[in-house]
């Protein structure tokens, strides 16, 4: 039994909530269980210097976690002086997830900015923040296309993720805090709409786990990325 209570193919409760943000161009709160997270997305005319008058845009994320979004407070960042490099590998993550469904050269030289923050945190972090940065990142389109910006088109699919693991010895869907602590093995699948695979982060937490249990977790990580696909349309239909 999971500690939710939860079937092993089952996702917690997903909710998306559109237009949280009074200023940002598109931006939503996503909700895995227990996990929230606000994503806003943000048109920049300004470009990275290495890709100044190439002809295409770029898509770049930054995540963080407010001091209470864990059982105990965490220092932010900006006090340390420097992002984690945990923070980093995310951030970097979820702007790859997102550049992979974005036709760039038809973006035009400019960029857009993705802002991923935790309020809450109960395991998916990262997953929760893909999945809801898409959304802010379609109505980020919308909001272009409305002022002439940019034609259709620049949003080629969509994109979520989520997480699988072997949790005593069974393959299980979307982790919580409970379960991503204590797993045998735990991985992140990042795909798209149309079930291309843009990333897959697996690792063997005690021994190292089968081909098979691989196999397993693909299974059930698709059958959760369709979940969330279908509910990313319903919220922006």
């Amino acid at each position: 039994m999971r500690p939710s209570k939860r079937k092993p193919d089952e996702l917690r409760r997903v909710s998306i909530e559109r237009a949280v943000s009074l200023h940002a161009e598109g931006s939503c709160l996503i909700k895995f269980g227990n996990t929230h997270v606000n994503c806003t997305a943000s048109v920049e005319e300004r470009m990275p210097p290495w890709l100044k008058g190439q002809g295409r845009g770029w898509v770049t994320a930054e995540y963080g976690m407010l001091p209470r979004a864990t059982n105990e407070r965490t220092r932010r960042e900006a006090t340390v002086g420097h992002p984690s490099g945990r923070t980093q590998e995310i951030q970097r993550l979820i702007g790859r997830a997102l550049r992979a469904v974005v036709d760039l050269p038809k973006l035009g030289e400019r960029q857009i900015s993705i802002d991923c923050d935790v309020i809450q945190a109960d395991g998916g972090t990262r997953t929760a923040a893909i999945t809801g940065a898409w959304v802010a990142l379609h109505d980020c389109f919308k909001w272009m296309q409305a002022r002439d910006m940019i034609k259709e088109g620049v949003l080629r699919d969509h994109v979520a993720a989520v997480s699988c693991g072997l949790y005593r010895g069974t393959p299980v869907l979307d982790l919580d805090y409970a379960e991503d602590s204590s797993a045998d093995a735990d991985a992140n699948f990042v795909m798209t709409g149309s079930g291309g695979i843009v990333e897959v982060q697996g690792t063997a937490e005690t021994v190292p786990f089968s081909q098979e249990g691989f196999d397993q977790l693909m299974a059930l990580a698709k059958k959760g990325i369709a979940e969330l696909v279908q509910l990313q349309k319903l919220t922006v239909a």
